[in-house]
């Protein structure tokens, strides 16, 4: 009878013998010894391998482990051994397999050998004082999606430490015009959270050779509990990473900027011979019948959250990095591939750490799913996970245009009949009585629970930037027309309910020369050319202003369905192409009893009748301003071609 290993990893009787739910494995650096664990319950031995440098060939010593219960392997070496690197010789039968242990807080470069470090040493001046920027509820958020190397690395961004975490540390930088760049334009943007693409040590940049040109997002994941060593000034330096990357933390905290970290749990760079397939083989891993890799991710494999020690895994990671690092918030790769059950506990951990921290994820996966969507974390089983949110989709493609059809045309650009989806998520993909669900781009009831389940958004570093599209969709047009659809387009997101996300530099119209899968394209394709916020300042004052005016007014951020049921009403609009509503009774305590937003998707003017007179301009087709700019006599008005039209009165 053929012994399927599957079924042996799912039993009862396996978790019930190797299940360990201490918080200490990996290693523990004090002052006068260290301390190995490694879970292993599948070796017939476990050798440490001791090194003084993360090049040496040879170790300087081998300690045998000692076996425990559970399938974990202890040792212990006396002494302060901070800075002294290490493997795990796992052997399995007649396998040799030398591992970087899963747990490993730091790597050598390249990150082929563990680092026993004192974290503590890591620490910046006055990192264990710092506080947080205040934050309240999970509305309360606009995100602002970027990439380490990206935000930095063009020569006129003006930042000495180009493509590293230290670039992210410097204020009052400038672009050759004198306008503000990298962490400096995000405080005067005035963006509540940086997410920031992977910054965990991935698999495919090589760090011993960064003079030669290299580019990748990072989702390739090598060792998830340490950093990757092309973002610090030193990658042969394990420590190093660690107290820039806090250093970058603390100095966005200081300017009013939380941290999130995306984070990519659901499949491995490598897959056979990745670290943690080397050390318990075929466990960390989805298989079929015939025991190949199951690939819902679309990168060779799917690990198999389901699985306790693989949970445990993953909820003992994103409690320690928001422990250690002080980590606002996790954006989870293709979430829709893990079980509800593991991002319950991702939450219930969090939530006893710091309430605010924010968790969201792409709810769905690249291929069919092997356990079916019932169990997993898809964006339908959103109202079944409290405080964790999943993109919104249905409203991306229904503004701006479908992800997989580059010409094809959304509502801001100019395509018809999807007015009811642009309300599904002016709705934050919650119950609405006015919304009709049987007309919703790809969901046929609502997701969300709360607005804080939904995060609004029309451009991610997937596919091409906003403004590459519209340049696809609307070829034929000006560029003025082009910029009133690009302002359209997020002005859309930033007046939604739920929580609004901004891919970076759709502020200053960024392009990346219509290349659609930019993960390993050079910097000439991925960069942030600050020029552009010279060129576009009228397009960077328009996003500010309609952040400013979201900040100002919680009526944009309410936190239940039924709040926003007995305060959002939708107006009818003189002609399709037209969404527009208003925000009343002081919603959720606003200064304002009324607010009014209206969109005009049409390439001519519409006049709509308002239900009062004595209403203030917020915003036009030109500015967007948290002070009025401008009135309405009586109660109809103007609103101009593509745009966005916000009005206010007491």
């Amino acid at each position: 009878m053929k012994i399927n290993i599957e079924d042996i990893f799912d039993s009862k009787k396996f978790d019930k013998l190797f299940f360990y739910d201490k918080e200490d494995l990996g290693v523990m650096c004090l002052s006068d010894e260290t301390r190995f664990k490694i879970w292993a319950p599948t070796a017939d031995q476990v050798i440490l391998k001791l090194y003084k440098n993360p090049l040496d060939k040879d170790c300087f010593k081998k300690i045998k482990m000692t076996k425990e219960d559970k399938g974990v392997w202890s040792s212990r070496l006396k002494g302060y051994s901070h800075g002294i690197y290490y493997t795990y010789e796992i052997n399995i039968g007649k396998s040799r397999n030398e591992v970087v242990d899963s747990y490993a807080k730091a790597v050598g470069v390249n990150g082929k050998k563990g680092m026993i470090i004192d974290l503590q040493s890591t620490n910046p001046k006055g990192w264990l004082n710092h506080k947080k920027p205040p934050f309240k509820n999970m509305t309360d958020a606009i995100i602002y999606e970027a990439h380490i190397r990206d935000i930095s690395i063009n020569n006129s961004s003006g930042i000495k430490n180009k493509g590293k975490f230290l670039g992210l540390s410097e204020l009052n930088t400038k672009n050759n015009e004198g306008e503000s760049t990298g962490a400096e334009h995000l405080k005067e943007l005035g963006i509540t959270h940086i997410h920031l693409l992977p910054v965990f040590d991935f698999l495919s940049i090589d760090e011993e050779n960064l003079d030669i040109p290299q580019y990748n997002w990072g989702y390739d994941p090598l060792n998830y509990n340490s950093l990757e060593g092309s973002y610090s000034t030193n990658p042969y330096d394990g420590a190093l990473r660690i107290k820039e990357f806090k250093e970058m933390i603390k100095t966005l905290h200081e300017n009013g900027i939380r941290v999130v970290m995306d984070v990519v749990y659901n499949h491995t760079g490598n897959t056979k011979d990745s670290y943690l397939n080397l050390t318990v083989p075929d466990y960390y891993y989805r298989l079929d019948e015939d025991g190949n890799f199951i690939d819902e991710s679309g990168c060779g494999n799917s690990t198999a959250s389901e699985r306790s020690m693989v949970r445990k895994f993953i909820v003992d990671s994103v409690v320690y990095f928001a422990r250690e690092y002080s980590i606002d918030g996790f954006r989870f790769d293709l979430m829709g591939i893990h079980d509800i059950k593991t991002m319950k506990e991702v939450r219930k951990r969090l939530d006893e750490i710091d309430f605010s921290i924010l968790v969201y994820g792409e709810g769905w996966a690249a291929s069919e799913l092997s356990l079916g969507p019932e169990r997993m974390a898809v964006k339908e089983n959103t109202y079944k996970l409290d405080k964790i949110a999943a993109f919104n989709d249905d409203t991306r493609d229904a503004i701006k245009g479908s992800y997989n059809d580059e010409r094809e045309k959304g509502f801001a650009s100019g395509k018809n009949n999807l007015e009811e989806t642009v309300k599904f998520g002016i709705v934050g993909a919650t119950f609405h009585k006015q919304v009709d669900y049987s007309k919703i781009l790809y969901s046929s009831r609502p997701w969300a629970n709360s607005p804080a389940q939904c995060i609004n958004y029309v451009a991610c570093h997937d596919n091409h930037t906003l403004w590459d599209k519209i340049n696809l969709t609307n070829c034929d047009e000006s560029e003025s027309e082009k910029i009133k659809i690009n302002k359209l387009c997020d002005a859309i997101v930033l007046t939604s309910q739920g929580i609004p996300f901004i891919h970076s530099g759709s502020e200053l119209l960024r392009t990346k020369n219509f290349v659609e899968n930019s993960y390993k394209s050079p910097d000439s394709v991925n960069e942030i050319d600050w020029s552009r916020k010279t060129k576009y300042k009228e397009v960077f004052e328009y996003y500010k202003g309609l952040i400013e005016i979201r900040k100002k007014h919680p009526a944009f951020r309410m936190t239940d369905y039924k709040m926003l049921n007995n305060n959002l009403e939708f107006l009818d609009m003189p002609s399709k192409n037209m969404v527009g509503y208003i925000l009343k009774n002081n919603a959720n305590k606003d200064i304002k009893k009324y607010i009014a937003i209206i969109f005009n998707a049409l390439k001519s003017s519409k006049t709509v009748k308002l239900p009062y007179s004595g209403w203030e301009i917020y915003t036009d087709e030109h500015k967007a301003s948290a002070f009025p700019i401008g009135i309405v006599e009586g109660n109809t008005v103007s609103v101009s071609p593509r745009s966005a039209l916000i009005l206010m009165k007491d």
